[in-house]
Formats: structure tokens, C-alpha cells, sequence
């Protein structure tokens, strides 16, 4: 088993599914990281380097602040590949994706604008936790209809309160400890 910021993930288990674990991760966020941290779709947990496990928890531990990374050129279906034996640095591209590494990182977006990078406000545990109480809470002060509904322990979206209301007055109680 490996443990990331307190979470289990269990070896045998696909990556992109192991990361489903972290209360606020869906199976789309956790494709999207594994596409960002360039982990294949198929791999496991336990075939996970060190250097992949430590990107993963950089990542999840704030991602707002971690460095878009680099996007290299893509190979035309006519490609054959070099030998292995030919230096890096004698490879056609290699000083321009060079130069596009070494330069600076862009400067991070001021304002919360949802298009351009869908992990970058990634929320994942308790601070998912901690705005969902906020939410609660803001909805409750400035008296709106959520907000009462929430009071009183009722379903808040619509839903029948009749007959069907149990898992609503269990959820909507006063602090939700989960």
C-alpha cells in the first residue's frame, strides 16, 4: 500500500482509480492528473516510481501553485525514431525544447477563471470540506431559502419531503462532521 497525504492507494489498483480515494477526486479530475504528471492510463500503484509518488503529493498538496508543465512537440505518423545511442542535445528540437523548459514559468492567473486549467482549483479533503461548511454557513446567515432548508434538517434541492425526506434531516444537520 502506498500513502499519499494520509490516503491509502491500494497496489494492485490502476492508478487513475486509486486517486478516486481522495474525498474529491471523480474519475475525470483523476484522468486529468494522470495525463498532467504524464502516468499512463494503465498503470498501477505499485509499478509507481518514487519520483511519480513525490509529483503526485506535490501536486495534491497544492496545486495552485504547482508549474504547468511543458508541452513537446508531437511525432507526424511518417516518424522513425533515432537510436537510442544519439545524444540528447544532437536531436532535431532539442535546443527549442530546451529553451522552453529552462524559460521562466508564466505568471500565475489572478482571478479564479475556470477555462484555463481545470486542476489548478483543485480542492481536495478538508479544504473541500471546509468551503463546503463555509458555503453552509454563508447560505444560513444571510437568511436564504437553502440556508433555512438547511436549519431545519430539509432536502434543499426540490426533493419530495412527504414521504422521502430521512437521508436529508441525517445530512443537513447543524456541522457536518464527515
Amino acid at each position: 500500500m502506498v500513502h499519499i497525504l494520509g490516503v491509502q492507494l491500494f497496489e494492485n489498483h490502476a492508478v487513475k482509480h486509486a486517486l478516486t480515494n481522495f474525498y474529491g477526486i471523480n474519475r475525470l479530475t483523476a484522468s486529468r492528473l494522470c495525463a498532467r504528471l504524464q502516468i499512463h492510463d494503465t498503470c498501477r500503484v505499485r509499478s509507481l516510481t518514487a519520483t511519480q509518488i513525490t509529483s503526485i503529493a506535490a501536486f495534491l498538496s497544492s496545486p495552485a501553485t504547482s508549474p504547468i508543465p511543458p508541452r513537446g512537440p508531437l511525432a507526424s505518423p511518417s516518424f522513425t525514431p533515432h537510436p537510442p545511442t544519439t545524444p540528447f542535445g544532437q536531436l532535431p528540437g532539442a535546443r527549442a525544447y530546451l529553451a522552453q523548459v529552462d524559460a521562466p514559468p508564466p505568471p500565475l492567473p489572478q482571478p479564479r477563471t475556470k477555462g484555463l486549467d481545470p486542476l489548478r482549483w483543485l480542492r481536495i479533503e478538508t479544504d473541500l470540506k471546509r468551503e463546503m461548511r463555509e458555503n453552509i454557513a454563508h447560505q444560513r446567515m444571510i437568511g436564504s431559502y437553502v440556508g433555512k432548508r438547511h436549519a431545519m434538517g430539509l432536502p434543499v434541492r426540490g426533493q419530495n419531503t412527504q414521504t422521502n425526506a430521512k437521508t436529508a434531516r441525517k445530512l443537513n444537520r447543524i456541522e457536518r462532521h464527515r
